[in-house]
């Protein structure tokens, strides 16, 4: 019997208890900066925790709910089960009720191997496989013989990656030059050298003799060597140069190559179409199985609102059921925004936005209700327009009966929550307190950070800088690119928008930092590793400074204040817990007793700089160390933690246990340090609060102001408004992207610009509404 909270008579408590037994309740909450906190979670609404960038939310959410929901499930299987599957720490919380089966869907990037595609993520070419093998004619075999990634059915020849890599001969020979001169572009056949002696002195070959005038039978001798008739090398000490790079740069473990190998292996190898199933990764016999005239490989390579349209026409009665499921999957993928795609595109090749939408798709077919799903800034990588189709499964997924929990920035997603709980004040030791919960209509009247930011309408830049001069990208056909032109201008700030997949990182990332490498510092959409063991300090490079200092002080070795070398303690191995394993049964993890887990032997923490030894040096905030510091390289990074807004971190965190945000915004500081007049960001806004935006917005100033040219990628419209320069890509996105469409001051979008981007602009300046 469900009731509606507000309707009840409160003194009835059989009533008011079964109501309350619909809300995931927490009560004493004190994981990682959360301080004691206890809240109520509706279920079967959509629930979005907001706040700063480190406050405490994802603590909540995925280290709380997710994670202890996770445990408990995992539990209820038998040992042998539960020794195999991921272990989950339960959460520091005196108590927590009516979870519910979770489904994280973080920010974690897609696999991204050869052998992942759109159709593989999706499960889509799994449902294409069983219909082949049930309707294809002429028969091929079960569903197993149309994998490219199951030997019945791959092309044997380049094993189902449909391409081959091979030595790029033309880079390898400069047939231009002799022997004497030179005609192998690799310094180990420089002439004079040990390999170039050995054809040299061969006798085989003219040394002065260009190669274009070599005979057929001498480049054949140069490239492949000689043998006689029983198989055995005529010349054993020319292997013919294919076979010596074959051997040296495809036939081994990058693993075990050497550095100037790997690059080697960079400049003369090629990646090339396979002549035998050319590019279609399958063998001739599931090729040849066709259903209307087209085979799987057809099939995977059509766009996908023609791939349903060729799948409507298929009127089996046999495989009816498995052909509408095919179609739901296709309308899922095309409502979200991607008709664009085909099956057999590559998951790598996928722009953060596209592939964010996969990855929300995958959970929409669900037939599974009464669960809880969890996502992760789902907006990430999104243009306004994607936000707002986003939105609409989000929705489905609550109206089917599950709860729905999204941590998230971005302002139209949160405009869609039935229930908003806003962690704050601020972040790390100053965060982890509940600042409200209620209704979006009530955050905006919160006297919030993330109230007040709602409420804030940042106005359009009327006064922009002048360009010092451009940059020309010429003819860039790059992936989707269609011969693109463009002016970089510089000295300013210059936003590069545009729909996921539009071609935005491409014609910036790739083509604009290659051409102009010498001068441009990237910083993409990477994530950062995180370990236990990395540190704001060790990841800033600083670390080694302040075991100098204390090194120096306490006339000691450096490596003496290492947890990871001489320093660390001897029982935990400089770990600060202990783990014991038992077989079948979770381990057990205990803090050290020897060092109180403080990972150091007494000898390190006997040595000490300004009165601290390296574990209170460590445990100081970026704030607290500036004072402490006045070493210049010390200071410099300090100060650049300072300008991105984590001056509460302290040195010695873990990364582990940093935000999305955070990490951003740690990375940001580090290359803040590299030297280059153009610096180019890849939606550096990724996992920020509306209120940090302002703050990176004037870093961005600063950055100019310094003289240097500024290009950032972004869907954010509030750092699109304070550009100088615009360069809007579209219309919009795959094939139907890849050109400019604007270029022009942030007010000039807004007042003659019809492109998808200047109509989310114009909304978001309230001047004119819009049917996105």
């Amino acid at each position: 019997m469900l009731y509606n909270q507000k309707n009840l008579i409160h003194d009835n408590k059989l009533e008011w208890k079964e109501v309350k037994m619909r809300d995931i309740t927490i009560v004493g909450l004190t994981q990682n900066n959360l301080k004691h906190v206890s809240l109520s979670i509706p279920k079967e609404k959509i629930t979005v925790f907001t706040g700063v960038s480190g406050s405490g939310k994802s603590s909540i959410v995925f280290d709380t709910i997710a994670a202890e929901a996770q445990r408990q499930m995992n539990a209820s299987y038998p040992a042998y089960i539960r020794s195999r599957l991921p272990k989950y720490p339960k959460p520091s919380v005196e108590k927590i009720e009516n979870l519910t089966a979770s489904i994280v869907v973080d920010q974690s990037p897609l696999g991204s191997n050869a052998r992942s595609t759109v159709g593989t993520i999706s499960s889509l070419y799994a449902s294409l496989r069983l219909l082949f093998s049930r309707i294809g004619t002429p028969y091929a075999g079960s569903a197993s013989y149309f994998s490219f990634n199951d030997p019945n059915g791959m092309c044997k020849t380049c094993a189902g990656l449909g391409k081959v890599t091979k030595v790029d001969i033309e880079a390898i020979i400069d047939v231009n030059k002799s022997w004497r001169e030179g005609c192998v572009n690799d310094s180990l056949y420089a002439p004079g050298t040990w390999y170039w002696r050995q054809y040299a002195e061969s006798g085989l070959f003219d040394l002065d003799k260009p190669i274009k005038a070599y005979t057929a039978e001498e480049y054949h001798l140069l490239l492949y060597g000689t043998r006689s008739d029983d198989g055995e090398m005529v010349h054993p000490k020319v292997s013919g140069l294919v076979n010596k790079y074959t051997k040296t740069l495809l036939n081994r473990d990058i693993s075990v190559k050497s550095r100037h190998s790997q690059e080697k292996s960079r400049q003369l190898i090629v990646e090339k179409e396979c002549d035998d199933c050319h590019g279609k990764r399958l063998n001739a016999a599931a090729l040849n199985c066709k259903i209307n005239g087209y085979s799987i490989a057809d099939l995977c390579e059509m766009e996908l609102t023609q791939l349903k349209i060729v799948l409507t026409q298929i009127k089996d009665q046999r495989v009816d059921l498995l052909v509408q499921s095919l179609i739901e999957g296709l309308d899922r993928l095309i409502d979200i925004g991607l008709p664009y795609l085909h099956l057999n595109r590559e998951t790598s090749t996928l722009s953060g936005g596209e592939a964010q939408r996969l990855k929300l798709v995958r959970y929409m077919g669900s037939s599974l209700s009464g669960m809880t799903y969890i996502f992760d800034e789902p907006s990430t990588g999104m243009h306004p327009r994607d936000v707002y189709r986003m939105n609409k499964l989000l929705k489905q997924l609550r109206d089917k009966g599950n709860t729905v929990l999204v941590v998230e920035h971005d302002k139209d997603v949160i405009a869609i929550a039935d229930h908003v709980i806003d962690v704050g004040p601020k972040a790390g030791t100053q965060g982890g307190e509940i600042m409200f919960e209620g209704t979006y209509q009530e955050l905006l009247n919160a006297d919030t950070l993330t109230g007040q930011a709602m409420r804030q309408i940042l106005p359009i830049k009327m006064k922009t800088r002048q360009p010092k001069g451009s940059l020309p990208i010429r003819d860039a056909c790059l992936h989707n690119l269609k011969h693109v032109d463009a002016d970089i201008p510089l000295g300013v700030m210059s936003v590069i928008s545009g729909v996921a997949g539009s071609g935005k990182s491409t014609l910036i990332s790739q083509v604009f930092a290659k051409q102009y490498a010498d001068r441009c510092v990237l910083i993409d959409q990477g994530p950062i590793m995180a370990t236990n063991r990395s540190t704001p300090a060790s990841y800033l490079g600083f670390f080694d400074e302040i075991r100098k200092l204390l090194a120096k002080e306490n006339n000691q070795p450096e490596s003496l204040f290492s947890f990871n070398s001489a320093g660390a303690c001897p029982v935990c191995g400089g770990k600060g817990v202990l783990v014991t394993e038992l077989a079948f049964m979770d381990p057990i993890v205990t803090e050290c007793e020897a060092c109180e887990g403080k990972r150091y032997n007494q000898k390190a923490l006997a040595c000490t700089y300004k009165g601290m030894n390296i574990v209170e040096l460590l445990n100081l905030t970026v704030l607290e160390a500036m004072a402490v510091f006045t070493d210049s390289k010390i200071s410099r990074h300090l100060k650049q933690l300072q300008q991105v807004g984590l001056d509460y971190l302290s040195l010695g965190q873990p990364l582990s246990t940093l935000s999305g945000g955070e990490r951003q915004r740690l990375k940001l500081a580090k290359n803040l340090s590299k030297k280059g007049s153009i610096i180019i960001m890849d939606e550096p806004t990724t996992g920020l609060h509306l209120s940090d935006i302002e703050k990176l917005l004037k870093l961005f100033d600063t950055i100019v102001a310094r003289g240097n040219t500024l290009i950032v990628i972004e869907h954010n419209l509030d750092v699109m408004k304070q550009a100088d320069w615009l360069i809007d890509i579209g219309p919009d996105g795959g094939k139907n992207g890849g050109e400019v469409v604007f270029t022009g001051t942030p007010l000039m979008m807004i007042q003659k610009a019809s492109t998808l981007t200047a109509q989310c602009l114009r909304l978001s300046c309230g001047l004119d509404s819009v049917n996105i």
